[in-house]
């Protein structure tokens, strides 16, 4: 199994993280993404309740924290399916006092009896991670599990309630106090329609100061929560799905589905081609007849077995012997003749062409053939380079090509007998140039 795949299987059982969507774009292409297909930018308003702690920090430096409203806005940009850059904006007011007792059921004697901070605003920038989704065996899901975390500041001004004096009191008389906090959050989205998905959250902020309600009691530093529900609003035309709401375990699961019927197609096709070429081959290099050539290049099927044929696979006509043999001698001198005509032949490259140098000695021979009345038997031969039926043929037509010339020359037509061999009866080895070079020959048999 290749990486890519084992990657894709971890994606599904972690219910699709960022990782699977930077892993798919980078490695096969976007398959969870379609660029301007998807709305990508979406806004949302909501309202809740502000406190002074956190669950996992506890209370800040008052033994009893009050619930007070607050309001909020964000701006959203979805850059894959299952993360998106949100810049928050959240104000409100937050408030509590000594009013609780004690773990010794004392009552808290401190100085400062009660605060009420002003959130005059508070801006940070997050990141948005989709860690779940429902129903995600479908393309398009309903309900979205989300985390997110980032970094801003905000502005605040806190009052206190001193014992003796009583009344709230600006903490900061010179004006609000700007710091810088972390904001960690989690939320279920439900989408509605197309047009509007409720929201529902809680964040918890940690302040990066002591200043938040206005008194110092310890080293531990301020922070306040925020649960809230609002409605997110889609940009862009309806027409276009929002990004983080399509399930990348179902798109990547029809991409696998529609790549196996591709390759099955692939497969079909590459059969039937298969198929075809060995129909071709089988014509190339079937021979029903048994003659040397090929059924696809052979004019005169059917021909008896053991007829000779010439390249055309059409039967050579028989030579019938009318006079009794008589003795022939042969001299020295006609093998010189004959030695000449076989040095001194050569042949246009790859053709059956006589070259102009070799008339003479052919010319002496075609002389000799008449005076003499010798019987003469020509071999063609070639080497293995190539096709061996065509090597066949090419052998048969050379060495009717010199019979030819021999019987223009005035030679008995019915005394020479032309025979092809092809690369039959080598003469030397075929592996080297010059042994190739021997075995393109013609042999003449004089008797």
């Amino acid at each position: 199994m290749k990486n890519t795949s084992l990657l894709r299987a971890a994606c599904v059982l972690a219910l699709s993280t960022p990782l699977c969507s930077i892993a798919q774009t980078t490695v096969n292409g976007p398959i969870f993404t379609d660029g301007p297909g998807y709305r990508r930018w979406s806004v949302g308003i909501n309202g809740g309740l502000l406190a002074p702690v956190a669950p996992t920090g506890g209370s800040n430096d008052f033994t009893k924290w009050k619930a007070k409203p607050g309001y909020g806005a964000y701006v959203k940009w979805q850059i894959l399916h299952s993360l998106g850059i949100r810049a928050d904006y959240v104000g409100g007011k937050l408030a509590g006092n000594n009013d609780r007792k004690l773990g010794n059921e004392k009552e808290a004697i401190r100085r400062i009896n009660s605060f009420e901070t002003k959130l005059k605003w508070s801006t940070s920038l997050n990141a948005v991670i989709n860690l779940a989704t429902i129903n995600w065996m479908y393309r398009k899901n309903a309900i979205q599990i989300y985390v997110s975390g980032g970094a801003g500041l905000a502005g605040y001004s806190p009052k206190v309630s001193k014992l003796k004096e009583g009344g709230l009191t600006d903490y900061k008389p010179s004006g609000s106090i700007t710091e810088f906090y972390v904001p960690i959050g989690a939320g279920l989205k439900f989408k509605l329609s197309e047009a509007i998905n409720l929201d529902l959250g809680y964040t918890m902020h940690y302040v990066d100061g002591d200043n938040l309600d206005g008194f110092y009691l310890g080293t531990d530093k301020d922070k306040y929560s925020y649960g809230y529900a609002g409605l997110e609003f889609p940009l862009g035309p309806r027409n276009k799905p929002q990004l983080g709401w399509q399930n990348p375990a179902k798109v990547m699961y029809d991409e696998l589905q529609a790549q196996k019927a591709n390759l099955q197609r692939e497969l079909e096709t590459s059969r039937a081609e298969n198929n075809r070429l060995s129909t071709e081959v089988n014509k190339l290099t079937g021979d029903a007849d048994g003659d040397g050539v090929s059924d696809f290049f052979d004019k005169c099927p059917g021909t008896a077995s053991g007829s000779k044929v010439d390249g055309s696979g059409c039967e050579l006509p028989k030579i019938t012997e009318t006079k009794p043999p008589t003795q022939v001698i042969i001299t020295d001198e006609d093998r010189r003749i004959v030695r000449n005509a076989i040095q001194n032949l050569e042949f246009e490259t790859g053709k059956s062409s006589i070259k102009p140098g070799s008339y003479t000695s052919l010319e002496r021979l075609a002389e000799m053939l008449k005076t003499r009345g010798f019987s003469l038997k020509l071999g063609g031969h070639t080497d293995n380079v190539g096709n061996a039926n065509k090597n066949m043929a090419l052998s048969k037509d050379r060495a009717e090509s010199v019979k030819q010339y021999l019987v223009n020359q005035g030679a008995n037509p019915s005394k020479i007998e032309a025979v092809g061999y092809g690369s039959e009866q080598p003469i030397a080895s075929n592996k080297t140039k010059a042994g190739r070079q021997k075995n393109r020959r013609v042999e003449f048999t004089i008797y």
